[in-house]
Formats: C-alpha cells, sequence, structure tokens
C-alpha cells in the first residue's frame, strides 16, 4: 500500500498557529507509515494543484473576528477550479484554530472550513478527544480542555510562541494529529472482499 500523503495547511502571523501546525504535524508523524507536509496556505493559494498529490488535509487558521484570517481565506478562495472539478472529492480534512481567548468564536472558523470541506466533497474528522480535566488532570495540563468536537481549539496568551500555550492545548495538537493520520490509515487501507453466503 502506498503511503499516505498528509498536508497541514495553515496560516500564521504572529507564530502563534504555525507552533500549533508543527504540534498536530509531530503527532501526525506519531502514527507512522503517513507522510506529512507542513504548507503555508498564502504560498498554496497561487498553486493549488499542489493539493491533487494529497490524501487528506488539516487546516490551520487563527481566528479574526469570527472567522479565517484574510490570507487563509484567499487560499481557500483560489481552490475554486478544484471545486467546479470535484478533484478533491473523499479526501479526508479536519481543521484547527487559535485565538487568545478561551472562545472568541472560534467555532465559526471551524464552521468555515467544514462548510469549505464539504463544498469540495470531502470526509471531515472531528476531535473525539475527551476532555480530562473532568477526570481529574489539572485544567491547564488536560487534552481538549476547550471542550470542542468538530475540530481542535487552542488559546494563545500574549507571550511568543512557544511559551503562549498551557501544556494541554499543545498535548491536544498532538493527538489531534495522531488521531486523523490514524484515521487516514484506516480509510486508506484496501477493501477487504466478504463472501456472503446465500
Amino acid at each position: 500500500m502506498k503511503q499516505q500523503q498528509l498536508a497541514v495547511i495553515y496560516h500564521s502571523a504572529h507564530g502563534h498557529t504555525e507552533h500549533i501546525a508543527t504540534q498536530v504535524a509531530e503527532g501526525a508523524r506519531s502514527a507512522g507509515s503517513v507522510d506529512v507536509h507542513l504548507l503555508k496556505a498564502e504560498d498554496l493559494a497561487s498553486r493549488p494543484n499542489e493539493l491533487l498529490a494529497y490524501d487528506g488535509f488539516i487546516l490551520g487558521s487563527p481566528t479574526y473576528l469570527g472567522g479565517v484570517s484574510g490570507p487563509f481565506k484567499s487560499f481557500m478562495d483560489a481552490t475554486g477550479r478544484l471545486w467546479r472539478q470535484q478533484a478533491l472529492k473523499d479526501k479526508l480534512a479536519a481543521g484547527f484554530t487559535v485565538s487568545s481567548l478561551p472562545s472568541g468564536d472560534k467555532q465559526s472558523t471551524l464552521t468555515s472550513m467544514f462548510v469549505f470541506a464539504m463544498q469540495h466533497g470531502m470526509l471531515w474528522v472531528g476531535n473525539p478527544i475527551l476532555p480530562e480535566q473532568h477526570s481529574g488532570v489539572p485544567y491547564d495540563e488536560a487534552a481538549n480542555r476547550l471542550g470542542s468536537w468538530s475540530g481542535l481549539m487552542a488559546q494563545a496568551g500574549h507571550a511568543s510562541a512557544p511559551d503562549a500555550f498551557v501544556p494541554g492545548d499543545l498535548k491536544t495538537a498532538r493527538m489531534f494529529g495522531r488521531h486523523f493520520a490514524e484515521t487516514l490509515l484506516r480509510v486508506g487501507e484496501p477493501a477487504v472482499a466478504v463472501a456472503v453466503a446465500a
């Protein structure tokens, strides 16, 4: 079976979203058998056909005024011809976002990414990680402490990355990346024929 190709596509103005992207990629690589590439959305906007080489995409943007950043939206808009051809149909997709507040309307950003993936006919992979604070893990160390199921949310403080993040958000990013890569590997397995007795 060919090695699955995964692109972590992100825009980051101040380095925070980029740091989470590297953690997501690290987690994805830990699954093995997945070739993981970190790609900047602003670079792909001028060459969207490069997306055809990948089996799955993890999309990442900061949340600006309740949505994706301008450069990330430009990348999304640049895929119009691929949409008309449905060239990305049946590929896997997931999303993550960063803002400075626990909420910050990050859900709107993830919803924008979800709609983008659905219009391309992609299959969305959510975030099944249970919030660990409910099992006694200290809040700042807990996986999925922000309680997001549709994608990964992280909160950045005002320091530079990586000091802007609590340990739980970094751990969640790695777990999220690994889960996506494992899902990509399962989906990419050859179909097994099942004989059914008449």
